[in-house]
């Protein structure tokens, strides 16, 4: 029975999931959406961005894809993943009070 070695860089799984499903490559379609697999990608969100719902209300957010490498935003992926998974359709749900996403957003721009 051979043991796993425990990965150096345990995000980068998670990384690669979210790039994956947030890239912006894709057909348009007439709805105003890209086509990707089975979903679809806003037009609205630049390339090099993706969206996120934040707080109870799950206020969208278009935020920029270097925010991933981001220590402090890697927190609130390892929350979402914990409360939500990412298995689920109802986008990449931030599980925080929008004034805290806010504050944090602005700091890391």
């Amino acid at each position: 029975m051979a043991i796993k070695k425990p990965s150096k860089h345990p995000q980068t799984a998670v990384l690669k999931q979210i790039l994956r499903r947030c890239s912006s490559l894709g057909k348009r379609s007439s709805q105003g959406y890209e086509e990707q697999g089975g979903g679809g990608i806003p037009l609205d969100v630049p390339k090099g961005h993706f969206v996120v719902y934040v707080g109870e209300n799950r206020t969208r957010y278009i935020v920029p894809i270097s925010f991933l490498t981001r220590p402090e935003f890697q927190v609130l992926l390892q929350q979402a993943e914990e409360e939500f998974g990412f298995d689920h359709d109802m986008g990449l749900t931030i599980p925080c009070e929008e004034v805290v996403f806010q504050s944090l957003t602005s700091t890391l721009r």
